[in-house]
């Protein structure tokens, strides 16, 4: 696992959530090629639905950009190897 060599570029998570994205990215990484985002992101995202409920997303790449909002504490932007991922709960609007 790569648990604790990820850096974290932005959050508004409390630290057990911060810990259970940079674990579950560690996960995704050991599970599946780092050139499949797709997994990567799948994979993370059902994690975060079944200990945290429904309507989470998540974004994975090395190249992206973003506008959103999310629900106050379930924030995160955050790099492991090459890749930055971006775990968020949508807003309700």
């Amino acid at each position: 696992m790569l648990e604790g060599k990820g850096m974290v570029k932005e959050t508004d998570m409390p630290e057990k959530m911060q810990s259970k994205a940079l674990a579950a990215a560690s996960q995704a990484l050991d599970l599946f090629d780092v050139s499949d985002c797709v997994s990567l992101a799948s994979h993370i995202k059902k994690e975060f639905d079944r200990e945290y409920g429904s309507g989470w997303q998540c974004v994975v790449g090395s190249n992206f950009g973003c506008y959103f909002s999310h629900k106050q504490g379930t924030f995160i932007y955050f790099s492991l190897e090459k890749l930055n991922f971006l775990i968020f709960k949508g807003a309700a609007s």
